[in-house]
């Protein structure tokens, strides 16, 4: 499989291309790295490429808060300025602008 580089960052605010939910990118993998389970659950006619970046979100719609797991060709950037909900973002970063967050300063003793 070809790697290739992420086109999104941790901290950018994305959005399913598809279905109605936004999330803050927490990590990334630059190729599809969960359970042949979970892949197998994605319907055949539009399960993605495994061979690109995947992202971890905190995501939110408009009745839950979780955590996603999405390809990079579902992802579009989300440029609607609104902050982030989800309850875990302002444990890990600090907003830093329109549509993106920084990473909070790791602490070790």
């Amino acid at each position: 499989m070809k790697q290739r580089d992420a086109k999104f960052q941790i901290g950018q605010v994305v959005r399913h291309r598809v279905f109605p939910f936004r999330g803050v990118i927490f990590d990334v993998d630059p190729e599809y790295a969960n359970t042949e389970e979970w892949w197998n659950a994605i319907p055949a006619e539009v399960r993605p490429s495994k061979d690109q970046p995947f992202y971890h979100l905190l995501a939110e719609n408009d009745e839950a808060e979780y955590v996603a797991y999405v390809s990079e060709q579902n992802l579009v950037s989300d440029d609607s300025g609104r902050p982030m909900r989800h309850s875990q973002v302002n444990t890990f970063f600090d907003q830093q602008g329109v549509g993106q967050y920084k990473p909070k300063a790791v602490v070790q003793h």
